[in-house]
C-alpha cells in the first residue's frame, strides 16, 4: 500500500509548479555560482541554446551584443540571443519568437515587472516561452523577472514600485499558479509587505525571496540557494510574525506546504 501510495504521488500533476521543467527564480542582486551552475545545468549544459530578455528595465536603445556577451559571460555559456521589443504586434511574430523555439532556458532580466505585462502577455511570446518548459527546459529569472513569474503579481504599477496591488497590472506569466513572488524582501525592508496582499486574496501562497538568493522549483516542490533567505506567507504566523523564513539547502513542498531542513 505504501509503495502504490508514493507511485500515486509520482504520477499526479504537479498542482502549482509547471509539469515539466523547472524554474529558477532570484530576488535581485548578484547571484552566486552555484545559482548560475544550477540554471545552466537544467537547460543541459553550457552548450544548450539560450534566450535572454531584458525588456523589464528601462530605455529602447538596449545594446544588444553587448547584454549577449555579458551574460556569456556571467553564466559560462556558448550560445545565446537577446530578445527585447515594446510592441506586442512584434511579439507575435515567427521572426522575432524564433530563438525560443530551439531554446532550453529562457533568463528574465530585472527591471520593472509591468514592462513584461506591457510587452508580451497574451502573445505568442508568452506561449512559446510556455512551450520551453513542456519540452524540459528551464525558465529564470531575477528581480522583476522572479515576480513575473508568479500568477499574481505584485508591485506592477507604472506609477512605482512601492504599490503592491495595482488594478490592470496584477497578473504575471503563471508558472508557479496561485502564488504571488516579491523580491529584494530583506535588503529593501520588505519582509511586512506581502500579508496585505494575501490577505486580500486569502487563496494565494506568497514568496519573499532576497537578494541573492533563489528558489529552483521543479513539480511542487522548491529548494532554496543562495546567500539569505526566503519568505513564505500562507495567512498563519509564526511566532508573532505572519512569514517564516527558509535558508540555503531547506526544501518546500506547495502542496503540503511543509517545510523540510
Amino acid at each position: 500500500m505504501i509503495a502504490l501510495a508514493f507511485l500515486l504521488t509520482l504520477l499526479t500533476p504537479p498542482e502549482v509548479g509547471p509539469p515539466n521543467g523547472a524554474l529558477v527564480i532570484v530576488g535581485g542582486g548578484k547571484q552566486g555560482p552555484e545559482i548560475t551552475r544550477r540554471f545552466v545545468e537544467l537547460a543541459g549544459g553550457p552548450d544548450a541554446e539560450f534566450v535572454m530578455i531584458p525588456t523589464a528595465n528601462e530605455g529602447d536603445a538596449f545594446d544588444l551584443e553587448k547584454l549577449a556577451n555579458e551574460f556569456r559571460s556571467d553564466f559560462g555559456v556558448n550560445k545565446v540571443k537577446v530578445l527585447h521589443t515594446r510592441d506586442k504586434a512584434e511579439a507575435d511574430r515567427d521572426e522575432f519568437v524564433a530563438p525560443l523555439k530551439t531554446a532550453k532556458g529562457v533568463w528574465f532580466g530585472g527591471g520593472r515587472q509591468w514592462r513584461y505585462v506591457d510587452s508580451y502577455l497574451g502573445t505568442r511570446t508568452q506561449r512559446e516561452i510556455e512551450a520551453v518548459l513542456a519540452r524540459g527546459g528551464v525558465i529564470g529569472g531575477s528581480s522583476a523577472g522572479a515576480t513575473i513569474q508568479g500568477s499574481y503579481l505584485v508591485r506592477g504599477a507604472r506609477e512605482g514600485n512601492l504599490v503592491m496591488m495595482a488594478k490592470g497590472y496584477e497578473v504575471g506569466f503563471g508558472y508557479l499558479k496561485n502564488v504571488a513572488i516579491d523580491q529584494h524582501v530583506i535588503a529593501r525592508n520588505r519582509l511586512e509587505d506581502m500579508p496585505a496582499v494575501i490577505d486580500a486574496h486569502p487563496n494565494l501562497l506568497g514568496l519573499g525571496i532576497d537578494e541573492g538568493t533563489a528558489i529552483v522549483v521543479e513539480g511542487d516542490q522548491f529548494e532554496v540557494l543562495g546567500r539569505s533567505k526566503v519568505a513564505v506567507y500562507d495567512g498563519k504566523e509564526y511566532e508573532g510574525k505572519k512569514y517564516r523564513l527558509l535558508s540555503k539547502g531547506d526544501r518546500f513542498d506547495f502542496k503540503t506546504r511543509e517545510t523540510k531542513k
